[in-house]
């Protein structure tokens, strides 16, 4: 699923940013909170895309 900058994920973990035709713009992953806004993306028009769900123990 792709969020745009300031977006609040359904679940934390990992997110790539993406540009406006779905490539990757760095190997650089930031941690996404669930509940809490994604930060802005280095270019107007790129998305985050979450690479990698938070595994909670239950």
């Amino acid at each position: 699923m792709q969020y745009k900058p300031g977006q609040r994920p359904e679940h934390s973990g990992q997110f790539q940013e993406r540009g406006p035709r779905g490539g990757k713009v760095s190997n650089t992953e930031i941690t996404g909170i669930e509940g809490k806004p994604l930060p802005p993306t280095s270019k107007p028009g790129n998305v985050w895309v979450q690479v990698d769900k938070t595994k909670h123990k239950k």
